[in-house]
């Protein structure tokens, strides 16, 4: 069997984790890879001798041999590395959130959609298991009627401090916990509810202007359906992020990332306790959807349009 040929921008903490799943699956071939850090280049060249490190992002893009480009770089550069990928015809798999700025990104899409390049942006957890089996139960009517949902998390540190590396999480420009966690759970809202209009929403800052939100709270309107969401950092504790929706039946909790509860009124219950580990058990389900929109085939991922839209909803939430 034929492996996809790709080409990867960005080997930091969301890069690097990447390319080791991509390895563990064994469909891919890796043409090349760059970082501007020097320390990241030389550790992919130490866990992984079979990826060729190049000089620069143009070289990862512009070798012949690769279909598909991932980036995994922070987001005010998503739009460059984007449209030079469309470009030279390559198929582009991005780290989310899309951009920072509401313009950029908008002529960010505009070029991928001119170009015809097939793409999508990695909000993952449109691929696992849990979301699968909860979006069967809205289809199938065992939540009776949605009246409501709840998006909560608390980071007791942000960044987090297997993001010491990626400092850039802590400025308000282009980083915090709205963007960079919430953001995927705004994509969920919408892929399961409908799409969100912010009500309201307040944010706070610290007292430096230059860094990231430590609270916000919102109200959303997805599709007449109110969501609430909570975040905040700060504060000693276990981190905590979850999405919960309440229906007239049953209701489902979704909580660290991939596990997945419900209740029909008494006790949370587990769901998919038949499968150890969620999260891993996920990764092969991510590849086959970025292989399927590199061919052209229907895939789970979303388009960087929509995840446009969920920018959108996003800075629209951070404004207040």
């Amino acid at each position: 069997m034929s492996k996809t040929k790709v080409g990867v921008i960005g080997l930091g903490v969301m890069g690097s984790r990447m390319v080791g799943i991509m390895s563990r699956d064994g469909r891919f071939e890796f043409t090349g890879a760059w970082d501007p850090a020097e320390s990241a280049r030389k550790a992919t060249a130490r866990d992984f001798p079979n990826i060729p490190i190049l000089d620069s992002p143009e070289a990862v893009i512009e070798s012949g041999d690769a279909e598909l480009i991932y980036v995994g770089s922070p987001p005010v550069s998503h739009k460059a590395y984007a449209l030079a990928a469309a470009a030279a015809g390559k198929a582009l798999y991005c780290e989310k959130p899309l951009g920072v700025d509401l313009a950029d990104s908008g002529e960010m899409v505009a070029g991928l959609e001119a170009a015809g390049t097939r793409n999508a942006i990695n909000f993952l957890q449109s691929t696992s298991h849990a979301v699968a089996l909860t979006t069967n139960r809205i289809a199938d009517g065992s939540l009776g009627d949605i009246v409501g949902g709840d998006i909560i998390m608390h980071f007791s540190k942000w960044p987090r401090d297997w993001q010491a590396n990626a400092d850039w999480l802590r400025f308000r420009a282009e980083g915090g916990y709205t963007r960079e966690v919430l953001s995927h759970f705004v994509f969920l809202a919408t892929r399961l509810i409908g799409e969100p209009r912010v009500i309201a929403g307040h944010t706070r800052y610290p007292a430096d202007p230059a860094l990231c939100e430590t609270h916000i709270t919102a109200l959303l309107d997805c599709a007449g359906i109110p969501v609430q969401v909570f975040g905040s950092s700060g504060g000693t504790g276990p981190d905590r992020v979850e999405f919960t929706i309440w229906g007239t039946k049953r209701s489902y909790r979704l909580h660290d990332w991939f596990w997945l509860q419900s209740t029909d009124g008494g006790a949370w219950e587990t769901e998919l306790a038949e499968i150890e580990d969620l999260r891993t058990a996920n990764y092969p389900r991510l590849m086959d959807n970025v292989l399927a929109m590199k061919d052209g085939k229907p895939s789970l991922l979303p388009t960087a349009r929509q995840a446009l839209e969920v920018q959108a909803t996003v800075e629209a939430m951070l404004r207040g």
